[in-house]
């Protein structure tokens, strides 16, 4: 399956409004944002456990980022609630399962090879660090090389000069209404912006943002 897999393109998505898929397993369903490949695929999505619903153990040769969303993940790992960013390395592996069910954004096989550090961020009790305009507030989740993801926190009426995004920029809003000349997006948006692409983006009302940069290279297999 090809699904805005072509990263040269610009993607602007309302997740409230597309349609869950089932998925091969029971119990767990997704909206499939962008894929390219199979069940095994390099792919993002927004994922649904049911209560009980789990997958059997399995392996991520390029690794897996998750956000919590909503509800518990648990593995044999640990236990990891709302808030929680997972960063799992390539090769590792895990049986994921939700006791009471849950929703996660999920990123599979975005991570360089050489990126072998496992996070676990309860993002709800991290520090915060002041952004690079005022009403900007960051918080670190991963980087590696061009590849840096965090959440972003805007304050209302906070406004950012005009940039370029060397190796892209992909944003999904948590909270709140982000902008830019381009447009509008709510809360549950997921954006993806090619490398090199610009904008001059602010919020009226303030929002918190996933945004992962750099890790969208067209010129790099």
């Amino acid at each position: 399956m090809q699904l805005n897999a072509d990263t040269s393109l610009r993607v602007v998505l309302s997740t409230a409004d597309m349609p869950w898929v089932d998925s091969p397993h029971p119990g767990v369903r997704r909206k499939l944002l962008a894929r390219d490949g199979g069940e095994v695929a390099r792919a993002t999505s927004l994922v649904a456990y049911a209560p009980g619903a789990s997958f059997a153990s399995h392996r991520h040769d390029l690794g897996e980022e998750i956000l919590v969303l909503e509800g518990h993940l648990q593995d044999e790992h640990g236990a990891y609630g709302p808030g929680t960013y997972l960063k799992n390395p390539p090769g590792s592996s895990h049986a994921p399962r939700s006791d009471s069910g849950c929703l996660l954004f999920v990123k599979l096989r975005h991570l360089a090879p050489t990126d072998t550090e496992r996070v676990v961020l309860d993002t709800r009790t991290a520090p915060w660090r002041p952004g690079l305009v005022k009403g900007l507030t960051v918080l670190p989740l991963s980087s590696h090389g061009t590849a840096h993801a965090a959440l972003v926190r805007w304050a209302p009426q906070t406004r950012f000069s005009a940039h370029r995004h060397w190796g892209g920029e992909e944003i999904l809003v948590l909270d709140g209404v982000f902008e830019d000349e381009h447009g509008s997006y709510p809360s549950g948006t997921w954006l993806r912006s090619p490398h090199l692409s610009e904008h001059r983006p602010f919020s009226t009302s303030g929002c918190t943002l996933f945004v992962k940069t750099g890790h969208l290279r067209t010129d790099i297999a």
